[in-house]
């Protein structure tokens, strides 16, 4: 499949030269790793400087961005805060990058990936910037607030795949989006709660539990994650409109916006290689129709 959008057919097939460490891996394994040891540095920065300056140096706002802070554009997609949060995207991104380098390319994806990144904090910071007050927060969020996290990136991957492999069968992964919805709920409207820190605690541990039971060769253990199966071209729709209208009615910690301009992006790029590849593209689609 690493010869599908192959960039140069005359040259023999270098994505997986075993003489080179770096060709070996693939670059979304690569990305992975620079996930996790940004976690660490930052966790570890957190520790001795504390998060507010972490989050200047390492997250997106849209008032910093645009009093400056060009560097957040890049860094912010690379960033990770909540364990859980690293772990279920970069899960996410294991499936889901290494299958689309495989189908564009591995120089094809590296160049799309962080384009996508950026686009996506972009496309957030300009709506949340022009449009992030009163109602306009509930949609786009406050331009006061940090952002960190792949999922835009994720999300223009998604992009592609709608294009390209609209059918193939994946699984929304909805127990950790319930349990972030239900502790918003919680902490929005019931903040005095006096069992409320012991509940996030217990939302953090079945988020990771959730996480991990997908990995389960027992179909009951799996039910914890409540995955629902769909094709890949609806995955990015119920991933993203159901957000935004409960964000409506409470504060949500998703950057929808964010995640809406990654999967523009992708959306588009699937076009462009839709379109130029024609051929290929139709044999992709049915190869997984399979």
């Amino acid at each position: 499949m690493d010869k599908w959008f192959k960039e140069d057919s005359n040259k023999k097939n270098v994505y997986f030269n075993k003489s080179n460490i770096f060709r070996t891996i693939s670059l979304t394994n690569w990305i992975i790793i620079l996930n996790i040891l940004i976690y660490i540095l930052v966790s570890v920065l957190i520790y001795f400087i504390g998060e507010q300056k972490v989050l200047y140096w390492f997250a997106l706002s849209p008032n910093v961005l645009f009093s400056g802070a060009i560097w957040q554009l890049f860094t912010s997609f690379f960033t990770h805060i909540w364990f859980p949060h690293l772990l279920f995207n970069m899960i996410s991104l294991f499936f889901i990058g290494n299958f689309v380098e495989k189908i564009i390319g591995r120089k094809r994806f590296l160049r799309f990936y962080l384009v996508a990144g950026v686009f996506a904090g972009l496309f957030f910071a300009i709506l949340s910037f022009w449009f992030g007050s009163g109602i306009g927060e509930k949609i786009f969020l406050s331009p006061s607030e940090y952002s960190v996290g792949a999922s835009g990136a994720l999300f223009a991957l998604l992009g592609i795949l709608a294009i390209l492999t609209p059918y193939s069968k994946v699984y929304l992964i909805a127990g950790p989006l319930i349990a972030i919805i239900i502790q918003s709920f919680l902490s929005y409207f019931y903040p005095n709660l006096t069992f409320l820190s012991v509940f996030n605690v217990l939302i953090t541990f079945y988020f990771i539990a959730s996480i991990f039971s997908i990995f389960s060769f027992n179909s009951t253990i799996r039910k914890i994650a409540i995955p629902i199966e769909m094709p890949i071209w609806l995955l990015p729709i119920v991933a993203i409109i159901p957000l935004i209208i409960i964000g409506l009615i409470l504060p949500l910690p998703i950057g929808n916006m964010a995640h809406l301009g990654g999967l523009l992006v992708g959306l588009a790029y699937g076009l462009y290689i839709k379109k130029k590849y024609k051929r290929k593209s139709l044999m992709i689609s049915r190869y997984f129709l399979k």
